[in-house]
């Protein structure tokens, strides 16, 4: 005789498990959105870090040039932290998406007004922190410019930092491999 078949009841059939799966949806975004909060703190760290030594050197020396170079790390620093800032609040409200779509998927109601403007809420706010981000790439790349006729042997002298020097060119081979 064979043994009926047993029906197994999964509490973790339907409603739960469909919220679990679209919940974790907009943590790969919180992903992203970390990464770039990772880098943007990095420059603010060298942006004061920067500005820590040149505050220190003007104070010694008095040049001009520093109180340029310091009013551009002020300009950079501002819009640095900005994108800090608004990038931040993205995260807070894909933080805010979680519940709100796991709550819509366990009870089983739409939340889809609530989910949409905090989505909406965050692409606004990563545009604009993304924004702030590159008009301070801008800002850098602009205001410091390398050039090899900037950076002479008396300034590495001066700052005991080795130059290499330029080298003959390879010179090509005529041989043939055999």
């Amino acid at each position: 005789m064979p043994l009926p078949l047993l029906h197994h009841t999964n509490a973790m059939d339907g409603g739960v498990t469909s919220a679990i799966q679209l919940a974790l949806t907009p943590a790969f975004l919180l992903t992203g959105i970390s990464s770039l909060l990772n880098v943007m703190t990095g420059r603010l760290s060298r942006i004061v870090e920067r500005g820590r030594l040149l505050h220190g050197s003007s104070r010694h020396g008095g040049h001009d040039e520093f109180g340029v170079e310091l009013r551009h790390l002020e300009r950079r620093l501002r819009l640095t932290s900005r994108a800090i800032y608004a990038t931040t609040l993205a995260a807070l409200l894909v933080c805010a998406i979680l519940p709100a779509l796991f709550l819509g998927g366990l009870l089983k109601t739409e939340f889809t007004w609530v989910v949409g403007g905090l989505f909406f809420g965050a692409t606004g706010a990563l545009v604009i922190g993304l924004g702030d981000f590159l008009r301070e790439v801008h800002l850098a790349t602009k205001t410091v410019r390398f050039t090899a006729q900037n950076f002479t042997a008396q300034d590495s002298a001066a700052q005991n930092i080795s130059v290499p020097q330029p080298t003959e060119p390879a010179q090509p081979i005529t041989g043939q491999r055999g």
